[in-house]
């Protein structure tokens, strides 16, 4: 497809021969050579412009490396360098990927899977602009009129002030009066957060015990360190009493007193009650983003109800009462985007016609792809990782740019195979008004659209990393990579004889979670059950919202695992403990000794193993740490060996290598062995147990998770689309795990869409017949072969389909 100017003589980039190509159209190529990125082997490619193209290959191969953090990063660094310093400045500071030759970008749009925001006051209308459209709809046609689109905002909170403010003219000083009113949207109650908490004081301490004997059970409020000096310092109360006889004032001081300047030993602080402390510091935060030992104590101490002053909406009372033939903007967040839009489409207003215009197509965009069973009041936070890319994708649908390139990350993951044929329309149309569209993806639906195809590997992590085929689909499939053997794959369904029959059923009775409708059903126990349907139907709500949680059931969510740098499988799983001891114990030290986080870290890089060197608007800077050379031990640490291998050597061990090191001989450690043992049986064997969270994929993480929980004692385990991220060649073997959780005496529930799972599972239920209120009913409960026979279902026509019946 590339092209060279033909042109000659003075004028640079012309053309003299007829119908020769003029010099600006022979960039029609993205040129990637020698990418090094993570696990990459200096990989080359060369990438059609205005073309899709597909990259696949085994999870952990090198996809996202390639695409997201080499081209897409590249860009975004690119175009940050084209604002000054100073904005630079406010900007995340972006390093040049470890590539040779990148040739040929444009601009890229990246809509990854990465979950929205979860501040409680993140919405699905806010997140898209469809509030703000909103906003401005009422507060120039709704009655009574209460003010402008802040007024319709419960992000701003109405605020009233005046004073003398002095200024010269004419050269006197002049004093006068001003005030100033500011008309929000926010309900003052629970201040836009449409929950109000509710702590419970007994939790916050133990009343018989004094402040210096501590009185404070609250995670990091120790009397040993700065706090105590505050408390102590402060003079509101003596710390050696016990708080029970505390008078009405000591104890007014110690929960709720607003911050107050005091001096403490001839240092300036601010003592604060511990009430507004907690809400400013815990309670503002999403709960899922808190650590875990602090998450424990918000979900013992604090009860969340519904706003009574607001009743959820987030919005003051004039708000409310402002309305549009009858509907008030809190009503119309609460619709279902679908019914929104018709709302919508019968307001005529020659006024506001280019508002209406643009509200309408984004509220189509939302039903075009596939989320128009969502409400603009939904929180953010609670979208899956699928939802949470569609909806950024609902900014670019109607986007006048063209000559972008969008990088799509798996945008098939959480959709029915009824709604990805929808999905690979869009990504069509994308590609159609002249853009380049790359998208990282293992399903063959929407492989089989792709106008070109890279396909990475052979094998995971360092087995991968190579360009394995590189052309059209045809060729891929003719082609004998991984990919290409596993393109046709189709599992078969259950014969009757070997479909597990139930020890038992699990009753769920009258579920009206989110869209349910008084759903009664009975998930068979001691087999492997699917419970699928289409996006929006209501199968989240029926396992995650309905089944009671607690003793016996684990629960593997798609919520993100959060980790830093300093994170690895071997400190997440728990790995490291036993492996510490055991070297601790066969050298007759402490085993704080050998971990790089405690007493054995590298002095000179804190057990980092890189010096980070920040410079400001420009990219830090990391270099491997020349004290340890990378190895984030202390050299005394090193000398210490445990079945003839060093700490070191043994982070730096493949989880199949270290399985077998651990399994047999004089470093046989069974504790150890068992993690190890799960985390090869969920295909991850090929990792390093010391390597970065921050660098695994998406389904890595996911797959590291299941193993985590799969030594969690429970008799009955419910699974979320464990399929997402998974390679055909892998899902194989997932199979293989879930049947043997299930003849181990395990009771499996799997929330998912892929009819691979379906056609290999003992009972279906089926969700639907669409999404939102037009789902939230079980319209299908039976085996796979009787869904297949019937197909009075849309599942039951794909998986019909699929099997090929």
């Amino acid at each position: 497809m590339s092209g060279t100017s033909t042109s000659t003589g003075t004028g640079a980039g012309t053309s003299t021969g007829t119908g020769a190509r003029h010099a600006a159209d022979s960039h029609d190529m993205i040129r990637v050579y020698g990418a090094r990125e993570n696990n990459l082997k200096d990989v080359g490619v060369e990438i059609p412009k205005r073309r899709l193209t597909v990259f696949t290959g085994v999870s952990g191969s090198g996809k996202s490396s390639l695409v997201f953090d080499t081209i897409a990063a590249e860009s975004q660094r690119l175009i940050n360098e084209t604002y000054s310093t100073f904005v630079q400045g406010f900007m995340p500071s972006l390093g040049r990927p470890d590539v040779d030759v990148l040739d040929g970008l444009t601009t890229v749009i990246s809509v990854d899977q990465r979950r929205m925001g979860g501040d409680p006051r993140s919405t699905v209308g806010t997140a898209t602009d469809a509030n703000a459209m909103l906003r401005i709809l009422f507060s120039r046609l709704a009655t009574p009129h209460i003010g402008g689109p802040k007024a319709f905002s419960f992000n701003v909170a109405s605020i009233s002030g005046g004073g003398a403010v002095a200024f010269e003219r004419g050269g006197r000083t002049v004093k006068e009066r001003r005030s100033f009113t500011i008309t929000g949207g926010m309900c003052p109650r629970c201040e836009g957060r449409g929950a109000v908490s509710d702590i419970d004081l007994t939790a916050l301490y133990d009343d018989t015990k004094s402040l210096a004997g501590g009185a404070l059970t609250i995670p990091g409020y120790s009397m040993d360190g700065w706090y105590g000096r505050i408390f102590g310092g402060s003079g509101y109360f003596d710390m050696d009493k016990p708080i029970a006889e505390f008078s009405e004032r000591e104890l007014d001081d110690l929960l709720h007193r607003e911050p107050t300047k005091i001096k403490v030993e001839g240092i300036s602080l601010t003592y604060e009650g511990l009430l507004p402390k907690l809400r400013k510091s815990v309670l503002s935060k999403d709960i899922d983003a808190l650590q875990p030992h602090v998450r424990a104590f918000v979900e013992r101490a604090v009860t969340f109800a519904t706003c009574p002053d607001c009743d959820g909406t987030r919005l003051t009372e004039a708000a409310r009462s402002a309305k549009i033939g009858g509907v008030s903007i809190a009503d119309a967040c609460a619709m279902q985007v679908s019914d929104l839009a018709e709302w919508v489409r019968g307001i005529e207003d020659p006024s506001v016609a280019p508002l209406l215009a643009t509200l309408r197509q984004t509220l189509d965009s939302f039903v075009e792809i596939g989320l128009g069973y969502l409400a603009l009041d939904r929180p953010a936070g609670t979208l899956s990782g699928g939802e949470a890319q569609r909806v950024k994708m609902v900014r670019h649908l109607g986007s006048s740019l063209t000559d972008v390139t969008y990088v799509f990350d798996e945008p098939t993951t959480g959709l029915h195979p009824h709604d990805i044929q929808r999905m690979n329309n869009l990504l069509l149309r994308l590609r159609d008004k002249g853009n380049t569209v790359l998208v990282v993806e293992h399903k063959p639906e929407t492989i089989a659209i792709a106008d070109h195809v890279v396909d990475l590997g052979p094998g995971a992590g360092t087995g991968g990393g190579s360009v394995c085929f590189e052309g059209t689909v045809a060729g891929l499939r003719a082609g004998g990579t991984v990919t290409g053997r596993h393109f046709g794959d189709r599992a078969r369904i259950k014969d009757p004889g070997a479909v597990r029959k139930a020890n038992g059923v699990l009753e769920i009775r009258g579920a009206h979670a989110n869209n349910l409708r008084d759903v009664d059903v009975d998930l068979p126990l001691g087999v492997l059950a699917v419970v699928t349907g289409v996006a929006g139907s209501g199968k989240s709500s029926l396992v995650h919202g309905s089944v009671p949680a607690g003793a016996g059931v684990v629960s593997v969510d798609q919520s993100g695992i959060r980790g830093s740098r300093r994170s690895n499988p071997a400190t997440y799983t728990g790995l490291l403990d036993p492996i510490r001891k055991a070297f601790a114990k066969a050298n007759g030290v402490k085993p704080a000794l050998f971990s790089a986080n405690s007493e054995g870290a590298c002095p000179t890089c804190n057990g980092a193993g890189v010096i980070y060197t920040d410079l400001a608007v420009m990219a830090g800077v990391a270099t491997e740490c020349e004290e340890c050379e990378g190895r984030r031990f202390q050299a005394a640490v090193l000398d210490y060996h445990f079945g003839g291998r060093n700490i070191a050597e043994v982070l730096a061990m493949s989880v199949d290598e270290a399985a077998a090191f651990f399994g047999e001989g004089e470093a046989r450690t069974p504790a150890a062995h068992r993690v190890l043992t799960r985390l090869a049986d969920v295909g991850l064997g090929y990792l390093t147990l010391g390597q970065p969270l921050t660098t695994l994929s998406g389904g890595e993480r996911q797959r590291l998770k299941l193993a985590t929980h799969m030594g969690d004692k429970g008799g009955v385990y419910v699974l979320d689309e464990p399929t997402a991220g998974l390679h055909l060649a892998d899902v194989e073997q997932l199979l293989g795990l879930l049947d043997r959780l299930v003849d181990s005496g395990k009771s499996v529930i799997v929330v998912e869409h892929h009819q691979a799972v379906m056609a290999h599972a003992d009972w279906i239920v089926d969700l639907g017949p669409g999404a939102g209120h037009d789902g939230g009913r079980v319209v299908f409960e039976g085996t796979p072969a009787e869904l297949v026979a019937a197909r009075s279902t849309v599942t039951g026509e794909h998986l019909a389909r699929y099997v090929g019946e």
